[in-house]
Parts: structure tokens; sequence; C-alpha cells
């Protein structure tokens, strides 16, 4: 069956072969390196290689090359596939209903904030987005001391443009002049995606000797610049996994951000501070990238959402596998976020030509995809959440199919090994002096940047077979069952659990990255749009406080919509049929609260002056 949408850069259906379909998954036999022997490997590694060679074979990464039938399989580059607009203007949004800018009951047990929370507030005038701005500001400022325990998810903020940003907003809703729901509402965005005025360390130590920590971008990226343009007002730019090369958030030279559910679990990476951030009660919204999982593998550890976009659909990144947009605390937010980032770039080639997202045909199948050999390789608790909200959704009208999917084990290490080799290109464009490129790096990424450098032309192109196939495959199983959505675990792992002595210089851990990434990987080499939602919580191991556990659906390109209308069914579970309910961190932060109390004790004052600790100068981490 024809998909009824058009496409460019349509793969093809064809299913993969017998010998493509078989799982058989192998132990990894990476070295865990931490501490000084950490140091000692990364400085060796980083000099030599012939150890660099090593480590990139004994990763497996030329293993992808040995299969016998990709010989006839054309090379995919890129997965740029493009639901096409057939010349009809995307430069409006979809509406937002009254579901989107209605609070939701304010009698809703663990109540996140929202958009609208924030639109009624400033509408009635009890609060305005200046009163807000004024309450948000010590909690993520890095200049201040003492520093509030919610900043270490933001790395720097230009507080005299926030605060003129929310005194414009105020102004706008004094004259009746609002733009829009958004209009005042904070959020943050991820270091690496550029704002004009900012440089994007990318959670990198900053070295001023170094042109690059020097050079502040000249524009901002599309999905950011579409919510300023919206009239929220970017807080700061957030902090991350170092160059986004992992999956944990540790990230010596910026600090750690907290999970809130569980301090003694990593937050989650690359989008670290996002993920604390919104499970906090800091922001709504951020924006940030996802090559490997950075916007799905934190929001699972943090227990609130994210949408992985289909490929190129919001901005079109130099990379065959990042992709910008949103993460937010409430489905709603991530609907308001995505239509907000999504609206095209009529001067931009390839985005201009992308149609608008639809909702689902409410009399539509809907087919929920499983592929239990996969599943199976999960945590048994986390296995157990899963079921259970799979049992819940075919109690609702979901159909679960059986499928297979193709190079499961090979095209993983094929979207590590191209995920590295783009860091590496990345990494010397960097710096000034190309003998010295991997300096600016911290001992774990230099480890694994200068691995995926020794990669060869002959296993990259490869690498791009297996990516052909595996869309093709996609697309087989896209058009035997229309509207498919192809159910996981975001991650297999209940968490990833804090070891001591890991923050002074971070830590390498392959293996275990690897198995974190098992099914996020696959939206990132097809192009395809994914969500993770929270479907339920564990006890931990360590600590206090139970560990949310993601619940992640992957939909044909151009399905966001899709996406969104499965994560509010998911929501809905979470708060009305799962034991206990969505659960909030112990220490989430009552930010209207925070603001309300401030102006009682202020007096109901409107001015700017409440904010203290430091000059209105970039707040931002010092060099060292």
């Amino acid at each position: 069956m024809a998909p009824s949408q058009r496409f460019a850069n349509y793969p093809g259906a064809k299913e993969a072969s017998a010998a493509a379909l078989e799982y058989k998954p192998e132990d990894n036999k990476n070295p865990a390196l931490r501490g000084i022997p950490l140091v000692i490997a990364s400085t060796l590694l980083s000099n030599s290689s012939i150890l660099q060679r090593f480590f990139w074979a004994n990763a497996k990464f030329g293993e992808p090359k040995l299969i016998p039938d990709l010989s006839d399989v054309p090379w995919r580059l890129m997965p740029d596939v493009i639901p096409l607009s057939d010349g009809v203007s995307t430069q409006s949004m979809l509406p937002f209903g009254p579901e989107l800018t209605q609070p939701r009951p304010a009698d809703l047990p663990c109540r996140f904030y929202s958009v609208a929370d924030y639109h009624a507030l400033y509408k009635s005038g009890e609060l305005t987005p200046l009163q807000v701005t004024e309450a948000l500001l010590p909690l993520i400022r890095r200049d201040v001391r003492p520093e509030s325990k919610y900043a270490v998810a933001w790395i720097q903020t230009k507080p005299d443009e926030v605060l003129a940003a929310a005194k414009a907003s105020t102004e706008r809703w004094a004259a009746g002049k609002q733009l829009g729901i958004l209009d005042g509402v904070p959020f943050g965005v991820k270091d690496d995606v550029d704002v004009e005025g900012f440089i994007s360390t990318r959670g990198m130590r900053v070295n001023k000797s170094e042109r690059f920590f020097n050079t502040p971008a000249t524009k901002t990226e599309w999905p950011a610049r579409k919510m300023m343009e919206a009239g929220a007002i970017m807080m700061g730019k957030m902090n991350q996994h170092e160059v986004g090369m992992d999956t944990t958030g540790c990230n010596p030279a910026t600090g750690t951000p907290t999970n809130w559910y569980n301090t003694s679990y990593y937050p989650g990476g690359s989008s670290s501070g996002a993920g604390s951030a919104l499970s906090g009660g800091i922001v709504p919204i951020t924006v940030g990238t996802d090559a490997g999982g950075s916007m799905r593998i934190p929001p699972a550890f943090c227990g609130v959402f994210g949408l992985k976009t289909t490929h190129h659909r919001t901005c079109a990144l130099n990379s065959s596998m990042a992709i910008a947009g949103p993460m937010t605390a409430t489905v709603a937010d991530l609907t308001i976020a995505y239509r907000t980032m999504a609206v095209t770039d009529e001067s931009h080639p390839t985005t201009s030509m992308f149609s608008v997202s639809l909702p689902p045909d409410p009399s539509a199948k809907k087919y929920i995809g499983i592929h239990r050999e996969w599943i199976n390789r999960s945590d048994p608790e986390v296995r157990a959440v899963f079921d259970a909200a799979v049992a819940h959704l075919t109690s609702t009208g979901y159909e679960v199919v059986d499928i297979q999917l193709p190079y499961l084990v090979q095209g993983q290490l094929a979207h590590g090994a191209t995920c590295l080799s783009e860091a590496a290109d990345e990494a010397r464009s960097r710096a000034q002096d190309p003998t010295r490129w991997l300096h600016l790096l911290n001992y774990p990424n230099r480890i694994l940047i200068a691995t995926g450098s020794q990669t060869p032309a002959e296993d990259y192109l490869k690498y791009n077979q297996i990516r052909q196939v595996v869309m093709q495959h996609l697309a087989f199983l896209f058009e035997r069952y229309p509207g498919l959505l192809i159910l996981t675990p975001t991650t297999p792992l209940a968490g990833w659990p804090i070891r001591q002595g890991d923050a002074k210089y971070g830590f390498s851990d392959g293996n275990l990255t690897i198995r974190n990434m098992t099914y996020a990987w696959l939206a990132n080499t097809t192009g395809c749009p994914s969500v993770t939602c929270p479907a339920g919580y564990v006890n931990p191991k360590h600590g206090e406080g139970k560990l949310p556990v993601g619940l992640m659906a992957v939909a044909q390109w151009g399905a966001e919509e899709q996406l969104l209308a499965f994560a509010r069914d998911t929501e809905k579970y979470l708060e009305e049929v799962y034991p206990g309910g969505r659960l909030r961190p112990a220490q989430w932060a009552d930010v209207i609260q925070i603001a309300r109390e401030k102006e009682d004790a202020a007096g109901a004052s409107t001015g700017s002056d409440a904010v203290k600790g430091g000059d209105l100068e970039n707040s931002v981490i010092p060099a060292s």
C-alpha cells in the first residue's frame, strides 16, 4: 500500500532480507575508564593513532563492512525524507485549541505548570512576565553567591537582556497587545543551539585564548528564534554533556545538572540541563538537540517529554543525525512548542519544502509495532512498566503487531561511529591549532572523538548502506500498517547511578553508553520523528526517590502530530490510570508561588531592582 503523503527523498518500501532481520546481540567489550587511569589513557590515545585504531576496532566499528548483502545497496548519506507541502504555505501554525490553552485542573495531583498557566496569570493581571522573570533569575544565575541549587542546569544568561525582554512583554500585556499564548513564558536553550550574541560553548571548559570562545553567534537557530518571536523569554543557555558526546550529563567543567527525582542518579544526556530544569519546575519549555537520544534520554530519566522531529523539520543542522526541537513538562506544551518551532523558514531550500504535520484521523486504526527480542534487552523493572503501558493502550483501541527490524546490532554500531566521525570534524574546526585539536575536550571525549576520527571512508559508506536498508524496511512497515508506531522503552536502564569521584575528570563507559542508546539511535539514523513520555516509576537501588521510566514511539516521516496524539494518550494513562499517578520531585520549584511571595514581600513593586548578587553582564562559567 503506497503512502498517501507525497515525499521528497523517499527511500522506497522494501522488506529486509531474513539475514538482515536476525538479531544476535553480543556484550560489548570496551574498557570502562575513570580517575587517573582515564587521564593516562586519554593522554596516550590522544597522541597515538595506533591506539586510536585499536580502540576503534575494539568497539567493533569495522564489523558493518563485513556484511555480505550490501554490495548493491545505494549509499544513503542523509535521512532527509520530506513530506511535501505541494505548494501550500506552511507559514501558519495549526490552531491552538482549548485543550492547549486552558490550564489543567487546579486539583490535579503533582501538577506541572504549563504555558496555559502563565498565560492565565498574565491575562488576569495576577502576575506579570517581569515579576516571573525577577523570581526566576536568582534561581538560574551562575555568578551569584550562594548559587541556587537549580543553577547548575544553566551555563550562561544575560540578565539585562532577559529583564528587557520581560519588561517589553509586560508592556504588551498592559496595552492589550500581547503576541499570543507564549508571550512572557520563560524558556531555555541548550548551549549547542546558537542564539545571537551568545558563545555556544557546548559544555566545554572556556579557554579565552582560543578564537572559538571569543566568537559570539551572529544568528539565532530557527526553533529558538520562533519562540522568541512569539514573545517567549529566553532565560539563558542550558548546561549539557560536553559537545553532546554521552548520555549521562556528567560534566567536570560546567557541573552536572541534578536529577530531581533522585539526586543519586544522572539526569541523562546530552540535554542534561534541559531535563533537570523541566523536572525541577524552573521552565515549562526548552530547546534541545538530539543526535542519538539527547532529547529523549534526559526527559526519560527526568520524567518529562521530548519530541525528536523529522530530520531537518525545524532547521537543517550540519549533521546526518542531529535535529533541534522541544522538550517540555506537559504534552500541551510539547504541542505548542512544536507547532511554533515547525513553522517553516520559507527562505531555506530544505525546510521550506515541509508540509504541515496533521493530526491522525480519529477513525484510523492505531497500530503499535513491537520487536519482542529487542524489547527483552531492557532491565526487568523497565520491561514491567513498558508492558503495563502497552496493556492499557491496547485496552483503549491500539492494536499490537509483532515486527522485526533489520541490522539492530550493526545499525547501532554504524550510528555510533557516524556520530563520532561528525564530532571529530567539528572538534577540528573549533581549534586554532589543528595539531592540538583534542585539547579543548575533556578526557572522556578525547578518547571517544579521537577513536571516531579513525573511521575509514569505506566503513563510512557501509554505514550509509545500512541506513538505506533500515529506512526501506521502515517504509515497508509504514505502508503495510498505516499509522504504525514502533514502540520501545526510551532506554533499557532504570536510571544511571552516579559514582563517587566521577565529577573530577568525568568517565568513559562505552558499554553502558551503547546499552543506554539501544533504542534511541533508530530515529536518528532513519530521520523518523520520535517522542518520549513518562510511563511509570521504579524503586531505586541508590538514594531516595523513585526513578521515572520513559515510553518511546517512532513514527513515519512527518507524523509529529500523530506522536503528539500518542503522547496525550500516555499522559492521560500516567495521570489517571497508573497506580499513584504522575509523581513530581520532592524539590520541585514552585516558580509561580515564589513570584507571588516575592511580590507580596516587595509590596507589589514592579521594579527590576529585585535581582541582586552581581552586575548585569553575562553570567558565564569562568575559564579555569
